[in-house]
């Protein structure tokens, strides 16, 4: 792979991941601006070190660690503001927000992998109520059905997705 195609996936992935990454950062620090300037720094970081990043490794848990060492060292630095969390504090607020993205992430594949097994006609309802957020009436008109129908429709494919989910989570 050339290193144009290199960098042009590592910029794709920090893209993809900056909505994740403030929330992270967010969640430690607990104010917008000083989340924005630690994300702007960590992603100063992550181009400086694109080099040691693995071809083929998560990328989120990699630019996680490097936002908590940011975190970290914003906190020390600005250890006189009296509104700082200290660094223990963060450390531990850092480990669960961590496992929570994890968590959440194997949600994400998860429903990913059951909404690929969803009929396409099950796939076109959710895709009109939550991608489009067209309103029940007008799915019903569309689709030719009643509102009640499409009602009961949805509700049944959301508890076959839960399902689906909670199968696959179990199976790890």
């Amino acid at each position: 792979m050339s290193d144009t195609e290199q960098t042009e996936i590592f910029v794709q992935q920090l893209a993809e991941c900056q909505g994740r990454l403030f929330g992270y950062v967010y969640s430690m620090l607990g104010e917008h601006s000083r989340a924005m300037d630690v994300v702007q720094e960590t992603n100063l970081v992550l181009w400086r070190k694109k080099a040691e990043f693995r071809e083929g490794a998560p990328f989120m848990p990699w630019a996680l660690a490097i936002a908590r060492f940011q975190v970290l060292a914003h906190v020390r630095d600005q250890g006189r503001d009296k509104c700082l969390l200290d660094t223990e504090l963060v450390a531990v607020l850092s480990d669960e927000t961590e496992r929570q993205v994890d968590q959440l992430e194997s949600m994400r594949l998860a429903l990913r992998r059951c909404m690929s097994d969803l009929p396409r006609e099950k796939m076109e309802l959710l895709r009109l109520r939550y991608y489009r957020a067209m309103p029940i009436a007008e799915i019903a008109k569309s689709m030719e059905r009643k509102a009640d129908a499409v009602k009961v429709a949805l509700l049944r494919v959301r508890r076959r997705l839960a399902d689906c989910m909670h199968r696959r989570m179990q199976e790890g």
